[in-house]
């Protein structure tokens, strides 16, 4: 079998194109996701397209055209995360959920404090005037799916947190259907106590772990 070691230098070469960017509302300098999304993309064309043909073309040239067609199709879906996450991000500031970016994934952090009174279900005014900004974004971005998960802190009976984080992350779910997303991008589940992000022992730590957590997936993954 032929060494692909020439095509190192190629490859590393074409990583350099994530470039980093700063975040306008945070003022945090961040790898742009764009690019990342097309460096992964050309990387593993570069590698799939090196591998591939029956000899006509070079393994330089099929490089070169994997990398192209990798680098097309992960920035096409960076982008459009890239879209979606800057809207939000405009969205949400000042309602306290937060928005954090993982890979091509964009994750709102919706702490009980804005979104629960106290061991309800129920929506606070806070939390349906946020998730109708959530849901006018949605909207526009239909190529994702919505993820909706509620967590408790581990404060009472472990299956009554169990019922309260599963009410909650439907709670979330059927307020967006009722303005207008599909249903059939949306899933709720809850996990009570099982998914701690903070110690249990705080109260500090207990608040952040009393929260829904709603995650946007592309619906194409790379």
């Amino acid at each position: 079998m032929k060494s692909v070691r020439p095509l190192a230098p190629l490859a590393a070469a074409i990583l350099l194109v994530g470039c980093t960017t700063t975040d306008p509302y945070s003022g945090q300098t961040q790898r742009n996701k764009t690019g990342t999304g097309a460096a992964i993309g050309a990387a593993i064309g570069a590698a799939a397209g090196a591998l591939s043909g029956d000899g006509s073309t070079s393994r330089r040239d099929r490089a070169l055209i994997g990398a192209a067609a990798g680098a097309a199709a992960g920035g096409g879906i960076g982008a459009y995360m890239d879209r979606q996450e800057e809207q939000l991000r405009s969205s949400m500031q000042g309602t306290g959920i937060g928005v954090e970016r993982q890979g091509n994934d964009i994750v709102l952090n919706m702490p009980s404090e804005v979104t629960f009174g106290f061991d309800s279900s129920d929506l606070t005014s806070a939390a349906t005037n946020a998730l109708n900004d959530v849901s006018n974004v949605l909207t526009q971005y239909t190529d994702t799916r919505i993820n909706i998960a509620g967590h408790t802190d581990s404060t009472g009976d472990a299956g009554y947190n169990q019922r309260l984080s599963e009410r909650r992350a439907q709670a979330v779910g059927q307020y967006l259907s009722q303005s207008g997303v599909s249903a059939s991008r949306l899933n709720m589940q809850g996990y009570g106590e099982n998914q701690p992000v903070a110690s249990n022992d705080t109260e500090a730590g207990r608040a952040e772990n009393r929260r829904v957590e709603m995650t946007l997936t592309p619906i194409t993954q790379n």
